[in-house]
């Protein structure tokens, strides 16, 4: 009798459909939330009709937590890489920082579904932002915390309260992206534009190797170190920009 297992190939084919169903979710979702995306649109973006969305994902609500846990995944992973390299505490520590400044400017997607699951924990639904917490923000708050305790026993990294170092280092890098939209009106420029991020994101690291090394002039090689083996990537989504009249030479605050 013929075999009835499934072949590699048919094995692989499933694996792609299934890779491009979730890419398709993960852009409707960030762009729409969960109540809005439609599973109409993510089927016709993914090539598929929605009968085999449906054979893949029983529900919309089931597509949801695979796209979360999928682009969460990566976001683990990168993160977890620059925390477990071969290098001294506290520049594995400046290194996380850039890393998060960089997945703030690029992976918007990332940001966007978060943003909206803290808003979906506020409105009280169920499960909300939990896949990202244990998925992301438990495992890497508990590496990073390591990080910085090593540092500190060590005498590289100033002898402070540990989590104070990380919100006011990670803490920094949410605060110029989410207040970068009125920030920018006030000082009449798009805080934004890429020359101004990289003038920003050099600042943040040079500033902590200056804050947070018990010995500055070492920081600060540390930090220059960091900053030139690690260029900024390419823009990757679409932030918040300010109206186009912000965005001229001429600043509006005289």
């Amino acid at each position: 009798m013929p075999s009835t297992a499934p072949t590699r190939t048919q094995t692989e084919r499933a694996d792609q459909t299934r890779a491009r169903i979730l890419d398709a979710a993960i852009r409707e979702f960030s762009e729409n939330g969960l109540a809005g995306a439609r599973t109409e649109q993510i089927a016709e973006a993914a090539g598929v009709n929605k009968a085999l969305l449906y054979y893949y994902f029983k529900s919309k609500e089931a597509l949801y937590a695979a796209a979360l846990e999928s682009i969460a995944e990566g976001v683990r992973a990168s993160s977890l890489a620059v925390l477990d390299a071969d290098a001294s505490a506290g520049e594995r520590f400046l290194r996380s920082v850039l890393e998060h400044f960089d997945r703030i400017h690029t992976n918007w997607r990332f940001q966007s579904l978060m943003q909206q699951e803290m808003m979906r924990l506020h409105r009280g639904e169920d499960h909300a932002l939990t896949p990202l917490v244990e998925r992301v923000f438990k495992p890497l708050t508990a590496r990073l915390q390591e990080v910085v305790d090593e540092g500190i026993a060590s005498g590289e990294l100033i002898a402070v309260d540990a989590s104070q170092i990380r919100y006011a280092a990670l803490g920094a890098n949410v605060f110029y992206f989410l207040s970068a939209p009125l920030m920018g009106m006030i000082a009449g420029t798009d805080l934004l534009e890429r020359s101004v991020l990289e003038s920003r994101r050099r600042s943040t690291v040079e500033f902590l190797g200056q804050a947070l090394f018990q010995d500055r002039q070492y920081g600060a090689q540390v930090a220059r170190l960091v900053l030139e083996t690690t260029p900024m990537p390419q823009d990757g989504g679409v932030w918040p920009r300010p109206a186009p009249e912000l965005r001229s030479k001429k600043t509006l605050i005289k």
